[in-house]
């Protein structure tokens, strides 16, 4: 229990500094974005994230999920600049295999 506690603090301390703080989007970047190729390897060393899923919003952004087999989660969006800013993380992430007929 006091593992997995530890373990969300620093998702959860990022999540609430990006949520928080009361300046517009550009001014915190420096709370939670970085070159992708950081955030990426962040995810990887600290939490054993790879990707999971990703998914277009707009030409200029897409948005992507890394999740690790202990079940944290993390969903970045990055720009065409390159620059990645983490939007929300978790726990207990559970990925689900599609059924049906294949396109």
């Amino acid at each position: 229990m006091i593992h997995n506690v530890t373990r969300s603090l620093p998702h959860a301390a990022l999540l609430a500094a990006a949520i928080s703080y009361p300046l517009p989007a550009d001014a915190q970047g420096v709370v939670n974005c970085a070159q992708r190729s950081q955030v990426i390897e962040f995810l990887a060393r600290q939490y054993a994230e790879k990707q999971a899923a990703v998914g277009l919003i707009n030409p200029r952004a897409v948005m992507e999920l890394y999740a690790a087999d202990s079940g944290s989660w993390t969903l970045i969006v990055t720009d065409v600049s390159g620059r990645s800013c983490v939007i929300f993380a978790g726990q207990s992430w559970d990925a689900k295999v599609p059924v049906g007929p294949k396109a």
